[in-house]
């Protein structure tokens, strides 16, 4: 009878084994317990709930001190900010933008009246009496000081600038007088250029030049005042003696 009682009895022997193999399930889903020391080292091992409260604890541990490690960390920054912020607020009021900025309050005592002296009025009435004085006539009489001064020099430059000789543009023209042929007399040409006088016109060196065949030009320097002779007065004066020359041209010009 005791045989057919406990062979018919539901009792659960190999309970470990179904809590090992829900163990090693959980762990290839969510990867193993950090800090889980469980091993299965035979039928007799077995995971418990005493197990589990101490992993919680230790967690709940490390927590705490990583918490309290946090909160010295933000009071050492409050204090620095607090610090930073004093010594902002000292600097601003040691600066002279500061200074100007801040209102200048002058505090009278109500109970006695300071009355003042009497050069102190005097000076205020002067000074009324100086204001009453229309300032803007000194204005005009320096402005009629500066404009005679200013004519004065104007009309000493001036005389000063007619006294000065009048610069004179001159020029250096060199001429090639052209016979007819080579029977021309040449020294007569010559006398017929040198025959012209202008007021402005000075004759230089001359000599004679071959042109060929023979026959020589006549190549005669002169000066001229630009303003008072010419290029075409100069070739229509000498062209006039037409027995000696056949033309005139210009070999050189240069201003002086």
């Amino acid at each position: 009878m005791a045989t057919n009682f406990l062979a018919h009895e539901k009792i659960w022997f190999d309970k470990f084994k179904y809590d090992d193999a829900e163990r090693q399930f959980y762990e290839r889903m969510n990867g193993p317990v950090a800090g889980s020391s469980r091993q299965s080292s035979g039928p007799g091992a077995s995971s418990g709930p005493g197990g589990d409260h101490s992993e919680l604890a230790t967690r709940i541990a490390s927590l705490e001190v990583e918490n309290q490690s946090l909160r010295g960390v933000v009071q050492g920054l409050q204090q620095a900010v607090s610090k930073l912020e004093a010594r902002l607020s000292a600097l601003e009021k040691s600066s002279p933008t500061h200074r100007a900025a801040a209102p200048q309050t002058q505090h009278v005592s109500p109970m006695r009246q300071v009355e003042p002296p009497a050069g102190k009025a005097a000076t205020a009435a002067e000074d009324d009496e100086d204001d009453a004085i229309d300032l803007f006539g000194s204005d005009d009489e320096e402005d009629k000081e500066a404009a005679r001064l200013r004519e004065e020099r104007l009309r000493q430059y001036a005389e000063k600038k007619a006294g000065r000789p009048a610069l004179v543009a001159k020029s250096s023209i060199l001429l090639d007088v052209k016979p007819w042929d080579d029977e021309t007399d040449m020294a007569q040409l010559e006398a017929c250029v040198r025959s012209i006088q202008l007021d402005g016109l000075t004759w230089g060196g001359s000599k004679l030049v071959p042109v060929g065949y023979g026959i020589r030009k006549l190549q005669i320097q002169c000066v001229v005042e630009d303003d008072k002779v010419g290029t075409d007065l100069l070739e229509e004066e000498i062209t006039k003696f037409e027995e000696h020359v056949q033309s005139v041209d210009i070999a050189a010009f240069n201003k002086i």
